[in-house]
């Protein structure tokens, strides 16, 4: 079953099918979360399914069998499919026992060892996440993209495509998944949710609050970090409505960068209402957007980006975040974006 938010980039990947022009190497883009790898598969099931994704045949059920995202004890370079032509490549644990930051040229090596065996059926190798490998490991996969063997479809998955060398991009052709706000992505959310946490959050809210990413909201959903972010979210909206607030912050201490970061998506979502003339399922923050001059709220994203690095270090995040406040408690009356001064 195709996804909500999936239909747009799987109708432009079955267009390619029914047209002849699916290329050798494709390159999946998206938000963390955003179902990339179930996006790989229902197209790999399009292509070997008789049927085009019966979800019942061997090859469908090969498919779903499939779990390489799980991570392993043991030191791999690739895994093979469930479907005997198809071989996965994924960060691993290295010699050492150690979760590797990286995609490793070994595995690369190995990845492309395994594709240029001689078939009959179609190869497929996926690589997730292409923008985890490290500059040897791209550089190893540019002649297997530059020269593929016959019948065979590479297919590279990545959070941030700015992230991946110009000559693999140049080499892959891109389908991006956008954030999804539309009405059948929130009838999508609300059935799983369920009745009974439906009646407590607000579906078109929980997607605004992840910024369009639905696989985000059921997974902070699944623990009580939503609550306190709801809690947070809702006291710095009051601070932005009513300033004399800002003397009521209780709440915030020893949450300082949890705060920051709720504040950072109220500010990045305004953005986008602001931007969109739309209004949003927060009333209160429509009425910030509606009051507040653009331009402050980059200027104040841009502090907020700053306290979050500078939280890194040893500066007074408290005092930092009650500069940043302080701003936003004024927002919507600022003549003059005011400066402000990190603490030391």
């Amino acid at each position: 079953m195709i996804l909500p938010w999936h239909k747009k980039p799987f109708a432009k990947l079955k267009q390619m099918i029914d047209q002849n022009h699916l290329p050798h190497a494709l390159l999946i883009t998206g938000s963390e979360q955003m179902g990339k790898f179930e996006l790989m598969q229902q197209l790999v099931k399009t292509l070997l399914c008789e049927e085009e994704t019966c979800d019942q045949c061997v090859l469908c059920r090969a498919i779903s069998k499939d779990n390489p995202k799980q991570a392993l004890d043991d030191s791999v370079l690739i895994r093979r499919s469930h479907y005997p032509n198809m071989v996965y490549c994924r960060t691993e644990v290295n010699d050492k026992g150690v979760e590797s930051k990286n995609i490793r040229i070994d595995q690369i090596r190995a990845f492309c060892e395994a594709l240029n065996k001689t078939a009959d059926n179609l190869q497929i190798g996926v690589l997730f996440y292409a923008d985890q490998m490290n500059i040897s490991a791209a550089n190893s996969l540019l002649k297997t993209l530059e020269e593929p063997r016959e019948n065979t479809l590479i297919i590279l998955l990545a959070h941030d495509p700015k992230n991946l060398p110009a000559t693999i991009l140049s080499r892959c052709q891109s389908v991006h998944i956008p954030p999804a706000y539309d009405q059948e992505t929130e009838a999508w959310l609300a059935q799983r949710i369920g009745e009974a946490q439906h009646t407590d959050f607000d579906v078109t809210q929980l997607l605004e609050h992840t910024h369009g990413v639905p696989f985000k909201v059921l997974s902070e959903l699944s623990g009580d970090g939503f609550i306190h972010y709801q809690h947070w979210q809702n006291q710095l909206l009051d601070i932005a409505a009513h300033p004399l607030m800002i003397n009521q912050l209780e709440d915030f201490e020893g949450n300082e960068v949890a705060v920051l970061n709720c504040l950072q998506n109220l500010v990045i979502e305004g953005i986008r209402l602001k931007t969109l003339n739309h209004e949003g399922g927060l009333i209160e923050l429509n009425k910030v957007v509606k009051g507040v001059d653009s331009d402050f709220l980059f200027k104040l994203l841009s502090d907020i980006y700053h306290a979050l690095g500078l939280s890194k270090t040893n500066v007074n995040i408290k005092l930092l975040l009650d500069n940043i406040l302080i701003v936003w408690s004024h927002i919507t009356h600022l003549k003059r974006y005011p400066q402000i001064i990190n603490p030391i």
